[in-house]
């Protein structure tokens, strides 16, 4: 029992060991002791002195594996937003100042000792249309041993050229079934405005269609120099194109935001349990180089997540702009990587994003004001209208007879606020 109580001590410690530069939670966030605490890490402490006395793999028995993992289990239960970074995976987000992620293949990966893990897939990503989903873990990148790969040299497999396949033998961790998938490569381009064009024209309006494929440090300047140009050649409303769009930066969505709405214009705040993680309501900017009041119609999807879904909500609630699709992925929280002993880190999820009127997309999304039902046909043909450029003669012909649900409502609701 002596030695029960020891780690159960070392193990209460660990939150006041965080490193200088992190701030330690005020003590109002912490919640009241119901007088169970030390019992149910004394449980714990048993329950891992029985694995080490007891199960015949000895290599995988030192305190250092079995207490990762059982945080990473821990963290992994509380939202799938939060994730413990064993020391591999978080020496290289601090060296690199980057995700894991591979843009080609849509996943992001988490490395431990023993195992490559699937941390987030990107909605219509290679890896989506595979099947595979986040905790999945990777065995094999062709005939290599993923678990034997650093991080960085697994990353640099998986990238690969263009156009390839990368064939990977996966584990469900969720089914405990391994299976096979095979991913082809893609380009990913690095334009946040990919289509800036007018769409009808008529007595009263010409209809303007833009799509923004995600919230990064261009963004704004590339959609604001869209907008110039589309005004110019007569534009009177607009279709913004949200849809697949998984978010970015806060603050590129309150300029977005800034466009459409009127300067010194509340858009967002943040709300957690503990104080210290709550922010005042953010404003757009309190001068505006130039008014846009046409009418905005907002199109999103399931993969409209985050900025995407705080853009959204925030002019839903302003009564700025009509949304128009299907009802949003529902990603409205807020992590922060907090750097733990033995070079760890926790990705906690310790606030959520509300929109002017309070409420949160988070585990909900927005819903739209018009609901338009997306049939995985339409799904289809919007992929290929989105490399329309470069389609075979059949897909060429699919498109042409192809009418886009989405955009033919947000017309119609356009058409109905002008009258």
């Amino acid at each position: 029992m002596r030695s029960f109580r020891a780690h159960a001590l070392a193990l209460v410690l660990i939150p006041t060991l965080l490193p200088a530069q992190e701030e330690a939670p005020p003590p109002t966030a912490i919640l009241p002791d119901d007088g169970m605490g030390y019992q149910h890490i004394e449980r714990f402490i048993k329950v891992l002195e029985t694995v080490r006395q007891n199960h015949p793999d000895g290599d995988k028995l030192d305190y250092e594996r079995l207490i990762n993992h059982a945080l990473e289990g821990m963290l992994d239960s509380l939202d799938k937003f939060s994730g413990f970074y064993h020391p591999e995976t978080y020496a290289y987000i601090r060296d690199e100042d980057r995700q894991p992620e591979v843009p080609g293949l849509g996943i992001t990966l988490a490395k431990s000792k023993d195992f490559l893990t699937v941390t987030a897939v990107r909605l219509d990503s290679p890896a989506f249309k595979a099947g595979i989903v986040a905790g999945d873990r990777i065995h094999k990148i062709g005939a290599r041993d993923a678990g034997k790969l650093s991080l960085a040299l697994a990353l640099t497999t998986l990238a690969g050229r263009p156009g390839e396949t990368v064939k990977l033998s996966m584990w469900r961790r969720t089914d405990h079934e391994h299976y096979e998938a095979s991913l082809l490569r893609t380009v990913i381009k690095k334009v946040a405005v990919p289509d800036a064009m007018l769409l009808q024209q008529g007595r009263s309006k010409n209809v303007g269609y833009l799509r923004l494929t995600e919230f990064t440090a261009p963004s704004h300047r590339e959609l604001e120099a869209a907008l110039d140009e589309l005004e110019d050649k007569g534009m009177r409303s607009l279709i913004l194109d949200l849809r697949g769009n998984p978010g970015g930066l806060l603050h590129v969505s309150v300029a977005i935001l800034g466009e459409f709405v009127p300067p010194s214009t509340e858009v967002v705040f943040t709300k957690g349990r503990n104080p210290a993680h709550n922010s005042p309501p953010m404003k757009t900017l309190d001068r505006k180089r130039k008014k846009r009041e046409y009418p905005l119609a907002i199109l999103i999807d399931r993969g409209s997540a985050s900025a995407s879904e705080l853009v959204s909500g925030a002019l839903q609630d302003l009564k700025r702009a009509t949304i128009v699709g299907e009802t949003s992925y529902g990603k409205g929280s807020v992590q922060h990587i907090m750097a733990q002993p033995g070079g760890t880190a926790l990705r906690l999820t310790i606030a959520k994003y509300h929109t002017p009127s309070g409420r949160t997309p988070h585990e909900i999304g927005i819903t739209p004001d018009l609901v338009v039902k997306i049939s995985d046909s339409d799904r289809e043909n919007l992929a290929l209208f989105r490399r329309r450029t470069n389609l075979t003669p059949t897909e060429s012909k699919t498109l042409q007879a192809w009418n886009d649900p989405v955009v033919e409502a947000a017309i119609k609701a356009l058409g109905n606020i002008g009258k």
